[in-house]
This record gives structure tokens, sequence and C-alpha cells, in this order.
């Protein structure tokens, strides 16, 4: 057996630092070794100039020759002015770069960190360093101090770099202690931890497997992946089943907790039952928060429908419809007519319909009218582009309900409420089929007395991402008045992407020409026949990069759109992004995070809200440049130029290619939809329904007529666990 042994030098290259696992290698001047030696190791967060002890073996490597393998990598920093200088320019610290680590150094030689640490006011004798760099240097030494302690820490219980740097974000130098007295803390408080994360941290502490304090953490575990899925609340029995199963603990153990958990209102139970088929009589359990928002929504919404009279009270209905085709130059089909009417004389209504149905120009007939009459008119949609969306067809401004209500990113809250109300009369929120129980909860609260209320969407799309089915529950409750629009009227109908659309919804195949066109305008709908998903996906990218922009004139960046269903696969979504890359991006300025490759130029998706930078989830950008030296990319987001630094990658992914749950509340030029028995397990109606209806120029279906006929005929037959519509009754 090789035998083991300890060396001591400074870091003069870093060549390859993961900064989620902290596998690095790096090169070493070791006293006594003629040449560099290579290392290979493990370590959190490594710097150029760095004095490192290293213990491990030797081993020969193929192709690197002579490496030490590290069992222990130990850092500090350097105690030569030589290494100190290299330490401070590798631009580690804000404030200090080559010019000011070299007048430092000659300034206090081997004192130059103690003076930064303990003696800061001393650098202000230094050529050049003001009061405003001074202060820089400061809060450079003193963050990277504290972050590099919590690292270390953290990186010896399993936890990578990024999740670290949120740790330090929201725990500053408190961090190490808070994460020991409670690292399950982290699933509620940091985003991007999750329990299987926390329970590492967990056991590394030593925290007992059948600990209390697991089990309630264990709890709200399962409770918000059961969430996650779309459920508002869940019944006793099962939620006690399933979190034994996953944390291995006894049932006894874990309803323990859950009582608990309810005692202190972190869960809430409901009594009367939501139903289900075996007992519709067994209680139900919900996330606090959530159980206050859906109980609340249901009360604003009684409140708003039995308060005052509508808006329209003292004009004739009649004269005003009359009025609005005479204004517009269109003329209503009685089924319009019949809309209007009733939106007209509603406190509060839900408009519903599929593609080409009328729905915009019934809202725009609603606007009108009010606009005429000088009532304030407010339109807001749950996403940026479905609100500019609203703002193109109106002629109005329309906001995101996020920028609405206010939010507030200090304290995390909105700033419109139910003590603060919103101005306005007559408020029209469009896309209602993306509203979760949540933010429904949020904006009906700040609705004005005696406003008017419409919403509108489409309830065949797919459900909303976060909990709840509040457009479906709302219909489904009769508590109030519903205008369902199914007419497709002339200009739409001349669209295969619109009557496609309403023969998916129909459980119909839809239909596409066959043969080679003259014309390629011919149509707007194609389906391409590609089985084997390899040569689909290449086919996806000729399409993308060549033939569509050739034909169709398309830009490939800013018109095509291409939506899967999924992201695993040949045809998912994280394949296609890079094979889409390659072939649109040529940048060479690029940064490698979390095991994808972001360029300049590159398309980008933000994945959660953001509401310090605001920008939202599904919000599409690009890349407008990345700064190594400050560790940082300008993202570009309709107009809007906005920093990440490196470690908030995690918040974006590439879109050249994007999930068909992602594109909702979007439209695009042209979309191509990948349909393949791959992606066998999500194909179903809504899915391939909700893709077709974002394109709006041109949609192409790319795959097999198996998995097709399959879309079509699956009906998603899930049923979301809630109580909204009971609570409506």
């Amino acid at each position: 057996m090789a035998e083991e042994t300890t060396v001591n030098g400074s870091v003069e290259r870093i060549t390859f630092h993961s900064e989620e696992s902290g596998f690095c290698v790096l090169r070493v001047n070791v006293r006594g070794f003629k040449d560099l030696v290579t290392v290979v190791g493990s370590h959190p967060c490594i710097n150029v100039g760095e004095w490192v002890e290293v213990t491990g073996f030797w081993v020969m490597n193929p192709a690197h020759g002579r490496q030490l393998k590290a069992r222990l990598l130990k850092t500090s920093r350097p105690d030569t002015p030589e290494g100190m200088e290299r330490y401070l320019a590798s631009g580690l610290i804000k404030g200090i770069g080559p010019k000011y680590a070299e007048k430092l150094v000659t300034a206090f030689g081997s004192d130059v960190f103690d003076i930064i640490e303990k003696r800061p006011s001393a650098i202000l004798d230094v050529d050049g360093i003001g009061k405003k760099r001074q202060q820089a240097i400061i809060d450079g030494w003193n963050s990277e101090k504290s972050i590099r302690d919590i690292m270390v820490f953290l990186y010896n219980h399993g936890v990578g770099t990024s999740q670290a740097f949120r740790i330090h974000k929201e725990y500053g130098a408190e961090a190490i202690a808070k994460v020991k007295e409670d690292p399950y803390a982290l699933v509620r408080d940091i985003w991007g931890i999750g329990f299987k994360s926390a329970d590492k941290i967990g056991a590394s502490l030593g925290i007992a497997h059948d600990s209390q304090l697991r089990a309630r953490a264990g709890i709200g575990f399962v409770l918000d992946s059961l969430v996650n899925k779309g459920h508002c609340g869940v019944v006793r029995s099962k939620l006690v089943d399933e979190s034994s199963a996953v944390l291995v603990i006894d049932e006894a153990i874990v309803s323990q907790a859950l009582d608990y958990e309810i005692r202190n209102g972190r869960i809430a139970l409901e009594k009367r039952g939501a139903g289900t088929r075996l007992n519709p009589r067994e209680p139900v359990l919900y996330s606090g928060w959530l159980h206050h928002a859906e109980q609340h929504l249901s009360i604003y919404l009684k409140e708003l429908m039995v308060d005052t009279k509508p808006l329209s009270f003292g004009i004739d209905v009649e004269e005003e419809i009359e009025w609005v085709q005479k204004e517009t130059k269109i003329t209503l089909a009685p089924s319009q007519k019949s809309a209007l009417r009733k939106a007209l004389t509603s406190k509060v209504i839900v408009i519903t319909g599929g593609p080409g149905v009328g729905k915009t120009t019934l809202v725009n007939s609603i606007v009108k009218i009010y606009q005429k009459e000088g009532v304030e008119i407010v339109l807001a949609a749950p996403t940026g582009r479905a609100a500019k969306k609203m703002s193109e067809s109106s002629s109005m401004t329309a906001k995101t309900i996020h920028r609405l209500l206010e939010f507030e990113p200090m304290s995390f809250s909105f700033k419109r409420d139910r003590e603060y109300r919103l101005e306005g009369r007559l408020f029209i929120i469009d896309e209602i089929s993306m509203l979760d129980t949540m933010l429904a909860f949020q904006l009906i609260r700040a609705i004005p007395d005696g406003a008017t209320l419409i919403l509108v969407g489409d309830q065949d799309q797919l459900p909303s991402v976060g909990a709840g089915a509040v457009l479906r529950d709302i219909i489904a409750s009769d508590a109030v008045p519903v205008v369902v629009l199914n007419e497709i009227f002339r200009q739409a109908a001349g669209s295969n992407i619109i009557l496609n659309a309403h023969r998916v919804n129909r459980g119909v195949i839809p239909q596409w020409p066959q043969g080679k066109l003259q014309n390629p305008f011919e149509s707007d709908f194609y389906f391409v026949e590609a089985d084997n998903p390899v040569k689909a996906a290449d086919l996806i990218v000729q399409m993308v990069s060549k033939r569509i922009p050739s034909r169709f004139g398309f830009s490939p960046m800013e018109d095509i759109q291409v939506l899967s269903p999924m992201k695993k696969g040949e045809l998912g979504v994280l394949n296609l992004n890079i094979l889409l890359q390659k072939t649109l991006n040529s940048s060479t300025n690029s940064i490698t995070r979390l095991a994808m490759t972001y360029k300049s130029g590159d398309k980008v998706m933000q994945l959660v809200n953001n509401y310090e930078k605001e920008v939202y989830n599904g919000d599409i950008g690009t890349i407008s440049a990345i700064n190594h030296e400050e560790k940082q990319l300008v993202m570009s987001f309709d107009g809007r130029t906005i920093d990440y630094k490196f470690e908030e990658l995690d918040e974006v992914t590439l879109s050249y290619a994007c999930t068909i749950h992602k594109s909702q509340g979007s439209e695009f030029p042209c979309v191509i939809i990948p349909v393949h028995t791959q992606h066998f397990v999500m194909l179903q109606r809504n899915l391939l329904y909700t893709a077709i209806t974002r394109g709006r120029k041109l949609c192409i279906l790319i795959g097999s007529k198996k998995a097709l006929d399959m879309a079509v005929k699956k009906q998603d037959s899930t049923q979301r666990m809630t109580m909204l519509r009971k609570r409506l009754l």
C-alpha cells in the first residue's frame, strides 16, 4: 500500500474547481519540488495565493502524469508578502485588484491581513484609497471571511456552494449557529434547499432519525410535495401514511409530530372534510397559510357579489350594446350580445372559452362602454407576457398581478391588502386558469368594496402551477355567473391552429396538409412524422435554425419557441436546449454553473419569482453580458437590464426550449411541439391543447402519430384536493 504524505505550498493556478461539489485540480508551488505539484482534492472555496496543507497519496495519471490525490485538503491565508499579494490580487475581495494589492503589501508587508481586519482605518494612508474604496475593502474582507467560515462548515455537512451562498445571504453571521440549532428550518427559510438536503445536514449534526424535530419537518415536506402537485389539502390518514413511508419511522411518531404542528398552527385542520370516496367525512389537513388563503378567498368573493349595485345600474344596456357595435364597427353575434348583457349586469362574472371564440372582443366591448361612462378600469394578468398581450389587444395599460398589488421585497408582502385596497371600479383579470389559490386570495382581498370583477380564462387549459384549481372551482360552484363562449367566429375559423386546438379539446385528432405544398403559407398547422427521437431532435434543430426562418421568415431567437412536455430524454427541454444553444449561439464568453453552460446572447427563462429584481417565474430574457471579474451576468427582460450574481444562476435556465407548463400565459409567433411516446407519462389532452394555443402564426408538431393519438385521447383524470367550490356554495 502506498505511503501517505503531507506537503505544504501556495496555490499558483486553479485548473478546475466545481463550486457545487467542491472537486478541484490545483497547481501548487511546494518547497523542494522543481515543478508545480498537481493536487486533486475537494474544498468548498479555494483561491490563488492561498496556502494549502495536503495529506494524501501519490498517483500516476496516464494523461496528466504524477498527481497528489488529497485525502485532506486544508487552506489558510498565505504568510509571505508574495503570497499575500497574489491572494489579494486574485479578485476575491471587491475593491482590491493587482494594483492595490501591490500597494497594500508594499505599505504593510506581512501585517497586511491584520491591518485590513483589525485596523482598517490605516489603509486610508495608502495612495489612491479613499473612504469609498476603504469601505468596499472592509465589506469585501468581512464578507469573504464570513462566507468562508460558513462554507467550510456547511461543506463539511454536505451542503454545496450555491446553497451555502443563499444560507449566508439569509442568516448572515448567525448562519452556523442557526443551522446547528435547527437544520430543518432551512427548508422554510431558504429557497432551493429541500427537506432531503436539510435531512443530510441533520444526520451529519447527529439529530436522531426518529426525533420529533425530524418528524415535524418531514410532515411539512410531504405536505409541500402534495401542494407542489396542485393539492391544497390532504386527508389525515394519507398524510400520516406517506410521511411514515418517506421518513421510515413509525406512524405513532408521525401522528404525535402532526398533532404538535396542528397545535402550533403550522398545519390547519378542516374538520368538516373535503370528502373522499372511502370516507367523505374524514378531516383534511392544510398548510396553515394555504388554509387561510382558500378560506378567505371564498369569503371575499362572496362579499364582492352581494355588495352594492352593478356598475351598469342606471344605464340602458341595450343602447350601450348598439353603441359599441357602431364604435368598433363589429357586429356582435347573438351569443356575444347575450354574454355582454350578462357581463354588464353582474358584480362578479367569469368569461371562459377557447381560442377564437370572441373573449377579447367581448372584453374590449366592456372596456369601451365603461370608458365612455368614465369608469376607472384596471387590467391585470398573472404574468408579464400575458399582461403585455392584454395591453396590446385593449390599447390600455395592463399590469402583472404582482405589480398591481405592489409587492415589497423587504417585507416579502404585498402593499395592497385588506386595509390598503386597490383603486378602481372595474377590474378585469385575464388568464385566470394560471391563478393559484394563494395569488387569487392576495388579489381578491385587495379589490375595493363596490367594484365589479371580471375574470377571463380558458378552463380547458392546464391548471395553475401552484396549488388549487381556482377557475374550475369557481365555475363548478355555480355561485358566480359564468359566460361560456364556444362559437368559433369567421376570422378565427381561417386558422388551422384554432380549429385544431378545438378538435384536440373535443378528443379529435387534428388535421394538417398532406403531401408537398406549393405555398408554405397554405396552412399554419403542420405535423412532421419522426418516430426516432434522436432524428426528431436533429430535425427540430434544423427547423429552428434554417428551415422555418428561410420558408416563413421567423427569427430563430425572437419568434420561434420549442415547447416540450418533459425535461428529460432526447426530446426533453434539457437536451434540446444544449443542441439549440450549440447551433444558434457561437459566443465563447461563457460560465458553467450547476452543470449548465450559459453564454453571452443566450435565451433564458426565470424559474422562480424574484421580487427584488421584479422578474417572475416564466419570464423570458437574454444574457447581455458576462463579467467574470465581478462574477455577475447582465440579463435583459422586456428591455429592462438586471444584474445576476453567478451564485443566482440556479434561478434561471436556458429557454430555447421550455416545458409546456412554463409557457402558460404566453404566445409566440411560431411554436414547435415534440410529441413522442418517450413522453407517454405526460401526454394528455389539456397539455397538447395548451401547447397548440401558444402558437399565434405557425404551429408544428414533430413526433409519432401513436403519441399524438395518445395525447388526444387521454384526459387528465387527477382531481386536485381543494375545498373552494364547497366554500363558495
